[in-house]
């Protein structure tokens, strides 16, 4: 069984820093894009940034300059690393994974269960 497991959220004072990790565990062959999204109360689901396996990066408008994704392949994580929060970053963070090969197949769109991040001072 595959598995999404995040980490790494909190309270952080605006202007501050945080760093999430998603750590896909299981019986992994490769996995092709990885990526952040973030729900917010009374919102709809956005992507916050996305990165293949290949290292190409993409973000939203609003957390350009200040987030940044990165992965290690042998690990099977994701980071993300965030600076310069503001209020309007608090949200639940939930890590994606477009396509797993596993022993037993592909797995598609699969998630972590998210960890909440709250910017507040």
């Amino acid at each position: 069984q595959v598995q999404l497991v995040e980490s790494g959220g909190g309270l952080v004072q605006p202007g501050g820093s945080l760093t999430l990790s998603c750590a896909a565990s299981g019986s992994i062959f490769s996995i092709n894009a990885m990526g952040w999204y973030r729900q917010a109360p009374g919102k709809q689901r956005e992507l916050v940034a996305v990165i293949t396996s290949y290292g190409s990066t993409n973000y939203a408008d609003s957390v350009k300059g200040r987030f940044t994704i990165s992965r290690d392949n042998a690990k099977n994580t994701v980071y993300l690393q965030m600076n310069s929060l503001k209020p309007e970053d608090t949200a639940v963070y939930y890590c994606n994974a477009d396509r797993i090969r596993t022993r037993g197949g592909v797995l598609y769109d699969h998630w972590g269960q998210g960890t909440r991040v709250t910017v507040s001072s």
